[in-house]
C-alpha cells in the first residue's frame, strides 16, 4: 500500500514540480490524459517515473492532483 501524503505536503510537492521538472503542472495533467489508459493509481505512477524520469513523490502528486480534478470534473 502507497503512503499518503497530507494536503501540505501534497500542495508543497506540486509547487517544487514546474522548478524540479521544467514544466508546469497543467503539461504534466495534459501528459497523463494523453499517455496510456492505466487504471491503476501506481501504475501511473510508475508510466510517469520511467517515461519522463520522475522522482517518485513528485510522480505520485501529479497523478493525485489529475484525480483530484478528474472527480472534480464528474461533480460539475
Amino acid at each position: 500500500m502507497s503512503q499518503v501524503f497530507s494536503d501540505e505536503t501534497h500542495r508543497n510537492l506540486l509547487s517544487r514540480i514546474p522548478h524540479c521538472t521544467g514544466r508546469e503542472i497543467t503539461d504534466w495533467l495534459r501528459t497523463v490524459d494523453e499517455g496510456p489508459s492505466l487504471f491503476r493509481f501506481e501504475e501511473k505512477v510508475s508510466w510517469l517515473r520511467s517515461e519522463h524520469d520522475l522522482a517518485y513523490g513528485h510522480a505520485k502528486a501529479i497523478i493525485h492532483e489529475y484525480d483530484l480534478r478528474r472527480a472534480a470534473r464528474k461533480l460539475l
